[in-house]
């Protein structure tokens, strides 16, 4: 225990110590976070809060995974999965350390998440299946691979993106450590109730400059690196759990930045945008628009981790179904927070999906139009053909009036006319017009 509250402590103070360092750096360096319309913030404020976070968890971390006692024991039994997890994790935090200083296509960032992954998960930290009950048990087989790369990979999304307000991210990502430290208590393994004390302890001293109104960011680097050491710890914690509750309590803690996400990704389908465009509508931007002050919408949104979490604990000491029945109540209590702040909205997700719907039918039925008048075009064979595929082509794009005025050779004026079956004397009046001329016509006899 006193190792335990040792490594806890050496991180918080740490990074109590080390971020001012990096805020003067990166004023020295300008690297800071300027405003703009997305941003609440209205001064530039350094971004590689991420810096004083990972060093301080790595400084308690590393030596302790070294010592002769029966945490380090434990590191040694699972050593080759631990280093490649710190090792990973270094990599991502590398990788959101640049897009930091210099920036980084999304697609590019979205890559190098999948590689560590991939490491993560060849090293055999996957999630192997779930026990639901004693009579209910799914294993993924094959499938553990892509789950375990969507969990992780999402995760750190997740946490990117709730990284809105002053304090907030960090401060959900110092609850789920506190849980996955629980966890670990039960289940095991030690070395990662170390990992975990020593992050949320840095996460703690972190706090003291993040929470609003904050002295600096943790920017990419940090919430990057903290989603994906915090996914691959409770990946590693669920297998050894072996139950549902291994994976379903962190699930609940992070419950608002996974439901933002899912809720974010949702929006941009209906409204057609890119998976990686920029928005206003996330849970935090909700609270601000409801009136609330900074301070205040990233206490309501603690509030709601805490209690998610604390409810969850119910968890732990239920079997089977109640677990289930525990687990499926508090998402709808989730799910009734987004839809109190406004972030779900049923009637208008659902005229959205219509308008989807109907737009993809309209698409769908134009291209088989276009392909139709493209091989009557194709199969005219003289000039009368040609005029019948211009008319379907008119009749298809819903014109009511088409007019083609020609010059024969002989020099005797032509016009050619089609209407469609709806088109009145009167029409005209109501109807965008317009004239396209045509300067050349293919060589031949006088038009007949």
């Amino acid at each position: 225990m006193k190792t335990y509250l040792t490594v806890y402590l050496g991180a918080a103070v740490l990074a109590i110590m080390t971020t001012p360092i990096v805020i003067r750096i990166a004023k020295r360096l300008n690297i800071l976070d300027a405003p703009d319309v997305r941003k609440v913030h209205s001064k530039p404020i350094p971004r590689i809060g991420g810096v004083a976070i990972f060093v301080s968890m790595m400084a308690l971390t590393l030596p302790v995974l070294f010592l002769q006692n029966p945490i380090g024991d434990s590191f040694r039994l699972v050593q080759s999965k631990i280093v490649a997890l710190l090792v990973a994790a270094g990599f991502v935090f590398i990788v959101g350390l640049v897009d930091d200083i210099r920036g980084l296509p999304v697609r590019a960032k979205f890559l190098a998440q999948l590689v560590a992954a991939l490491v993560v998960c060849h090293a055999g930290i996957r999630i192997p299946g779930v026990t639901v009950t004693e009579s209910l048990v799914i294993n993924f087989g094959w499938l553990s691979w892509p789950i375990t790369i969507l969990w992780i990979v999402g995760i750190s999304n997740a946490i990117n993106l709730i990284d809105g307000l002053d304090g907030l991210a960090a401060g959900i990502c110092a609850a789920t450590c506190g849980v996955i430290v629980i966890l670990s208590f039960y289940f095991g393994p030690p070395v990662m109730t170390v990992m975990m004390l020593s992050l949320m302890g840095a996460l703690t001293g972190f706090l003291f400059y993040n929470f609003s109104p904050a002295k600096i960011f943790m920017g990419d680097s940090g919430s990057l690196f903290l989603g994906f050491i915090i996914a691959s710890s409770s990946v590693l914690c669920a297998a050894k759990a072996e139950t549902l509750v291994g994976l379903a309590l962190p699930t609940l803690t992070l419950g608002i930045p996974i439901f933002d996400t899912l809720l974010s990704m949702l929006r941009r389908f209906l409204e057609r945008r890119s998976m990686f465009a920029p928005d206003r509508s996330h849970f935090h931007h909700q609270l601000l628009a409801l009136g609330f002050r900074q301070r205040h919408a990233v206490m309501i949104a603690y509030a709601v981790t805490l209690l998610a979490a604390g409810l969850g604990m119910f968890m732990l000491v239920t079997r089977n179904a109640e677990t289930v029945v525990v687990f499926v109540c508090i998402l709808f209590l989730l799910v009734l927070a987004f839809r109190i702040v406004g972030s779900v909205r049923l009637r208008e997700t659902m005229a959205a999906l219509k308008k989807k719907h109907s737009i993809s039918s309209e698409k769908k039925r134009e291209m088989e139009d276009f392909q139709q008048v493209e091989l009557h075009f194709r199969q005219a064979e003289n000039f009368d053909h040609w005029w019948r595929a211009v008319s379907t082509a008119a009749d298809k794009m819903g014109v009511l009036n088409l007019s083609l005025h020609l010059m024969n050779r002989d020099g005797t004026p032509k016009e050619l006319t089609w209407r469609h079956e709806s088109w009145t004397p009167n029409s005209d009046n109501d109807l965008l017009k317009a004239s396209f001329p045509v300067a050349d016509r293919r060589s031949g006899p006088p038009l007949k």
